[in-house]
């Protein structure tokens, strides 16, 4: 781990896909630090809306469970502060950057993490592969699945295929994809969003 900075494995559920409407309802971090400690932190988040029953059937959150869960706005210092200063790694990684941009854009912050989205890794070190996908890479590598479609699980599985490429790829080939792949996305916040 030591070529690597502070890693930040992340995962979201949330109301849909549209970044403007939608909201966050779980938010997963798993935080590997330099000296190799790892930090995991989740949280149900009130989206101010009710969930879609084919979300609720997808995730398994409810309406209820997350009633009395905190908005977004009164974790988001808690959330900047665990996604400072490190690597943000998801899986389709400008679906959950790009929600919590638009969350940090409504509450006054700003998301200006390096980005690294490990569908993208996972077709850039086995190009000979199709698929991509979180349940493909599960049996892939023989990742072991707490759960899936929960925000903390599934952030976890990542740290589980990152452990997997640093033990079983050559470093360079790894180090070089990483490098390639790592960007500071360029989100435009629409002007009708509400601070």
């Amino acid at each position: 781990m030591k070529p690597y900075e502070k890693l930040i494995f992340v995962d979201l559920e949330t109301t849909g896909a549209n970044l403007a409407n939608d909201r966050i309802t779980e938010i997963g971090i798993v935080a590997v630090h330099l000296d190799g400690e790892v930090e995991r932190w989740s949280s149900f988040v009130n989206p101010g809306q009710p969930i879609p029953s084919f979300i609720q059937g997808l995730t398994g959150i409810s309406d209820d469970m997350v009633e009395t869960a905190p908005s977004f706005e009164s974790i988001a210092d808690v959330v900047h502060e665990r996604l400072a200063d490190g690597l943000f790694i998801a899986h389709n990684a400008r679906f959950d950057y790009g929600f919590l941009h638009h969350a940090f854009a409504r509450t006054g912050h700003a998301l200006q993490s390096e980005m690294l989205c490990t569908v993208k890794l996972s077709r850039a070190l086995f190009p000979e592969e199709k698929r991509h996908n979180l349940d493909t890479l599960i049996e892939r590598h023989g990742l072991i699945p707490e759960a899936r479609h929960r925000a903390l699980a599934d952030a976890d599985l990542l740290w589980q295929f990152w452990g997997k490429l640093v033990r079983e790829m050559p470093q360079e080939t790894l180090t070089n994809a990483v490098k390639k792949l790592r960007q500071r996305p360029n989100f435009l916040v629409p002007s009708d969003i509400p601070h």
